[in-house]
């Protein structure tokens, strides 16, 4: 028999799920079994992801002033809530934990109710609006970022971002600056939000850059499915080695090859690229509600493991220089490896595991 139950909960996208993904492999090592409560986006990651059960919980955002909108989230709230307490009462865990999204909001709230230990984690350097509603009702707040904003008097306690496994094996190949005229690695992603700006803007770049620096180039960019076909036929057209796909599962693997990273700045990312080590272009994303992005990018930007271009200034003119620059300099690459690597957390995980189980030995 194991230690007990815990449930964690999380919104359906990667951003919230990777950080709960990583905790749920601690808590299972360390003899718990672990339940996973979030909204129906979860299918696209639940493969991976080692729970007992998978159970989808009613919730809505409040993204509408329009009283009809509102009452309707209220109500989709009440029922994930309802729903909750009943599935706390069949699961019994001995603590509750969220990992950000409305979706947590519900099972928080009934875990809180209900007296069941609480915690939950902010992985962005903003702290985000369902983390603002939960933070004064739980038991212990952690977060990623050290400069979080919006904390409002909240007792937190800095963990990092619990970063998976595979990322954890990266980490231990230390960086290798590419040779003057040998392969440059350029690992490219920008999640859903972010693809469509790098398939329009990285070929173009690559198109201006000298043809020597082209030929050494060796691509690897996650791309939207609409976009996939295009781009490889502009990287067929310009010359340039490239591997194009919708999801790479062995993202680890890439970002420990890679010389350089071209990437968005979700909290998730920033983390590991901190974790493995290595030098990066960070591209916030412009519409963020509260521009989280951005603030995660500068606790890297700042130690000078990364430098952080606004999208707006980031013509395909900027980043051939800026490539251009990178490829000449392994060294500069080098220095910005070992400064990103001083930022990484790489014991997140098993600080979130240590403050669970302090909270779930209180429940017993």
């Amino acid at each position: 028999m194991g230690k007990g139950n815990i449930l964690l909960c999380a919104g359906g996208t990667g951003g919230h799920l990777f950080p709960a993904e990583a905790v749920a492999h601690e808590m299972i090592r360390r003899g718990y079994a672990v339940h996973l409560a979030a909204d129906d986006r979860v299918e696209r990651f639940a493969a991976n992801f080692p729970a007992e059960e998978i159970h989808l919980i009613k919730s809505a955002t409040f993204s509408s002033k329009n009283p009809i909108g509102l009452a309707k989230t209220l109500v989709q709230l009440a029922s994930g809530y309802l729903q909750s307490r009943r599935l706390l009462k069949r699961v019994s865990p001995v603590v509750v934990a969220g990992f950000g999204g409305y979706p947590t909001v519900p099972p928080l709230l009934a875990a809180s109710h209900l007296r069941i230990p609480t915690l939950i984690h902010e992985a962005n350097a903003v702290l985000g609006r369902a983390n603002r509603l939960l933070g004064k009702r739980v038991t212990q707040v952690a977060i990623g970022f050290g400069n979080t904003s919006h904390m409002d008097g909240i007792h937190v306690t800095v963990t990092g971002n619990p970063v998976r496994p595979a990322i954890l094996e990266a980490s231990k190949e230390a960086f290798a600056a590419p040779k003057e005229t040998g392969k440059f690695q350029l690992l490219v992603f920008g999640g859903s939000q972010g693809a469509a700006y790098f398939s329009d803007v990285l070929p173009k770049a690559l198109d201006l850059l000298a043809a020597p620096l082209r030929k050494r180039l060796s691509v690897v960019q996650q791309a939207r499915e609409e976009d996939k076909n295009t781009l490889i036929h502009a990287y067929e057209n310009i010359g340039v080695e490239h591997q194009v796909d919708t999801f790479f599962t062995d993202m680890a693997a890439k970002i420990q090859q890679a010389h350089l990273v071209i990437s968005r700045a979700g909290a998730s990312t920033v983390s590991e690229l901190a974790v493995v080590g290595r030098p990066a272009i960070l591209v916030p994303y412009p519409h963020a509600l509260d521009h989280d992005q951005a603030m995660n990018a500068s606790t890297v930007a700042t130690e000078g493991g990364a430098v952080i271009f606004q999208q707006s200034v980031l013509t395909p003119e900027v980043l051939a220089d800026e490539l251009s620059k990178a490829m000449k300099d392994p060294k500069k690459l080098a220095l910005a490896a070992k400064n990103a690597k001083k930022t990484g957390k790489p014991n997140a995980v098993s600080m979130l595991g240590d403050m669970l189980e302090a909270l779930a030995s209180g429940h017993n």
